[in-house]
């Protein structure tokens, strides 16, 4: 089995380098999801002709509006213009459905109450505990990257082929365990230089690559200063996000 990845986006949270926020489309041929859906999610998805509605899941790695918050305009655009009828279903952190509905009810009063031709579920996934959705096993790590809920990193596991997501996170050992083995670790690399709280540079990146078994690594989730050094980063095995890139797994 093979799938394709998609960017959709993979700025940081300010759009810096005019990059999109985060969202990775994955197309198994007989399936289709989402991985994190920041604000930009469904510009990036309109620009690239990939079709809302075709996606059945989505699953978000923390509660960060970078991540999370293009859910708010999805639940209406599902309505108002994709006419969605087939359900959706997202896959968070504990507390991902009370953030979600609180977030609409922030940004767009009485949206929560507007009638959905299609079914939305909601489903907590906790670290250590594998989840099945349709063809695929999600299996979260607790990182370091405060959200007011736990913040994850993924290893999705679908048809013999591994997908691994670092999340937002500083360094911790539990990118080891999550990214072994994979076809493809996509790791957040937000600065060049030194520790960057709750957050991983280059600097602490790369002396750790060695310890990653990972097939290919996809540095993402850059800042302005790590984008403006892409030129000193490289490696057999390592790729550089940028929207709207595919990786054939």
């Amino acid at each position: 089995m093979t799938f394709k990845l998609t960017i959709v986006g993979c700025g940081d949270a300010f759009g810096s380098g005019g990059r999109l926020q985060t969202g990775y489309h994955v197309d198994l041929g007989h399936h289709r999801f989402l991985i994190d859906c920041g604000a930009t999610s469904l510009i990036g998805l309109d620009k690239l002709r990939l079709d809302p509605n075709a996606i059945s899941t989505i699953f978000i790695s923390h509660l960060h509006g970078d991540h999370y918050s293009g859910l708010v305009w999805w639940m209406m655009h599902a309505v108002y213009v994709a006419k969605r009828t087939v359900p959706l279903t997202v896959i968070g952190p504990p507390g991902v459905e009370a953030r979600v509905l609180q977030t609409a009810e922030l940004m767009f009063p009485g949206s929560t109450k507007i009638e959905r031709r299609y079914p939305l579920i909601f489903k907590e996934c906790r670290a250590g505990e594998p989840l099945t959705e349709g063809p695929v096993t999600v299996t979260a790590w607790e990182v370091s990257h405060p959200s007011g809920a736990p913040s994850h990193a993924l290893r999705f596991e679908m048809g013999g082929k591994v997908l691994a997501f670092s999340g937002d996170t500083e360094w911790v050992e539990a990118l080891i365990p999550v990214s072994a083995g994979a076809d493809l670790f996509i790791t957040e690399c937000y600065a060049f230089d030194g520790p960057v709280r709750y957050h991983t540079s280059w600097q602490i990146l790369q002396p750790n690559l060695p310890r990653i078994t990972a097939k290919r690594i996809l540095i993402t989730h850059m800042n302005s200063s790590m984008l403006a050094r892409l030129d000193e980063i490289g490696g057999p095995n390592i790729l550089l996000a940028e929207d709207g890139l595919v990786v054939e797994i």
